[in-house]
This record gives C-alpha cells, sequence and structure tokens, in this order.
C-alpha cells in the first residue's frame, strides 16, 4: 500500500471517514516497525542526498490543528543526521513579513542542495486562513494558486523534490487530542484557545483545503492526502512515500579525481 498523488478532483477525499485507511488487512503486521524501517531508510539515503547535492527535498506538512505535524517529524526523521536536515515553521506573519509579498518569508527558508527541508505548516498558511476568514476575495485567491504553482515550479527546474502531505484527521480524533492537550501537563504548552475558534470554522477550512488540493498539485509538486487518525499508518505512509521518492533519483556518492586518490598520506 502506497499513498497516491491527487491527479483529478475525484482524489480528493477529505471527509471524517477517509482520515482512517478503509482497508486493513492491507498493512504490515506491525506498522510502527515498518515506519522505524522506512526510517532507516530515509537516514542511509539522506546521507547520499548530502554526498551527491545535485538534488534538495523539500516536505510540506499541512492539516488541521492535532493533526500531528510535530508528531510526524520527530517520527519520521528521528534517524536522520541534523547536519542535512532543517525544520522550518510558520506562524502568524510577522509586521516585517505582512510588508513583502506572502512567499517571501518562505523562498529564504528553502533547502540547499544536498539538503532535506521541512516545513511545518506552509507558504499555504496564506491561502487557507485567509480564505476561512473573508480576508482575500476569489480574484486574489487565484492569483495566489498561481503563484504559489509559479514559485514551486521554480524550485523544482532549480534542482529542488518538493512533496507536500497534508495530514487529515477527523473531527472526533481532533477532539479526542485537543482534549489530551487539555489533561496532560506534558503537553499543555501545546494547547491554543484558537485551535477552538479553527474547529468553528470546520466546513470553511474544508473547503480551503479542497482548492488547496484541487488547484495546487501538480506533477512535479504533488499532494499526497495522508490518513491521519492513526499515528503510526501516517508516519509509516510518509516515511514510505519519502524513501521511495529519494530512491529513485538515482543518488551517487561523488567520484575523485583519480590524482587526488593517488596522493599518499605521509
Amino acid at each position: 500500500m502506497k499513498l497516491k498523488p491527487v491527479e483529478s478532483e475525484s482524489d480528493i477525499k477529505i471527509d471524517d471517514a477517509d482520515a482512517r485507511l478503509r482497508h486493513r488487512k492491507r498493512l504490515p503486521r506491525s506498522v510502527k516497525d515498518a515506519a522505524e524501517k522506512e526510517g532507516a531508510r530515509i537516514a542511509d539515503l539522506q546521507r547520499l542526498l548530502y554526498a551527491d547535492r545535485r538534488y534538495a527535498l523539500l516536505i510540506v506538512l499541512q492539516g488541521r490543528d492535532a493533526s500531528g505535524k510535530d508528531g510526524t517529524i520527530r517520527k519520521v526523521f528521528t534517524s536522520v543526521n541534523p547536519q542535512g536536515c532543517q525544520v522550518s515553521s510558520f506562524g502568524v506573519p510577522t509586521d516585517l513579513e505582512r510588508r513583502h509579498d506572502f512567499l517571501w518569508r518562505i523562498h529564504t527558508q528553502v533547502p540547499a542542495r544536498g539538503m532535506i527541508g521541512i516545513f511545518n505548516r506552509s507558504h499555504y498558511e496564506d491561502v487557507l486562513v485567509p480564505r476561512v476568514h473573508g480576508q482575500i476575495n476569489k480574484s486574489e485567491l487565484r492569483d495566489r494558486y498561481r503563484q504559489i504553482n509559479d514559485f514551486e515550479r521554480n524550485l523544482v527546474e532549480n534542482g529542488t523534490v518538493i512533496l507536500k502531505f497534508m495530514l487529515h484527521v477527523s473531527r472526533d480524533e481532533q477532539r479526542s487530542r485537543l482534549e489530551e492537550r487539555l489533561l496532560d501537563q506534558t503537553k499543555n504548552w501545546k494547547f491554543r484557545v484558537g485551535d477552538l475558534d479553527d474547529r468553528q470554522h470546520w466546513e470553511q477550512f474544508s473547503k480551503a483545503y479542497h482548492g488547496i488540493l484541487k488547484n495546487t498539485s501538480t506533477e512535479r509538486a504533488p499532494w499526497y492526502i495522508v490518513p491521519a487518525d492513526d499515528k503510526d499508518v501516517r508516519d509509516w505512509l510518509v516515511a514510505r512515500t519519502i524513501a521511495d521518492t529519494l530512491e529513485s533519483l538515482d543518488l551517487r556518492y561523488p567520484t575523485v579525481d583519480p590524482a587526488v586518490k593517488a596522493l599518499v598520506i605521509e
């Protein structure tokens, strides 16, 4: 079982029932062990990516509050060498960021060749939130879709491989996780009152995500919808997609100049 990219509107399934896999029999006997094996594959391939330096890998994680963006980063990349990986989080734009175009703060965090870059939220926040709260009109929304596609195409044409994951959590599962943040002292810090406000706009966020998936999933920068109610399944599917993508790049260690190789260190 593998994640399939969103290639048409018919692939966009983000109802509550879609937050869990329907065919559990097709899963490995131990999904957690399978996810760890994929994480080890990523670690091995990351060393090649770092040495090869022809490509960068940009991973975009989007999802509702409590969909598991932090957990995915922690579990999937637990074995990765920190030297070759960078995580960028995007919250509410600062005053300085608002004085620039909405992609300005994003471009500064794009990974260099040889690096894995992970976006915990991303430029898609500047489509989601303004649309839900009526801060942009339809024309401005279309412009942002186009600008994002142009931006990502430019990155791809300059050696950045892009994978975009929408972590899809159901309303009931989100409620359970938000309640856990309130009850568990070690997770209190993750709770914010704004999470409850966003729950009141559930349908509006669903429509906003549908628009993003429909208008910005491209052949070169595809979206993957990840059923995220089961954390182990989520981690395994994401890790497998990343490992398979890295493997497809035909990464290799650079060859050494024969004259250098012939040197004798005394």
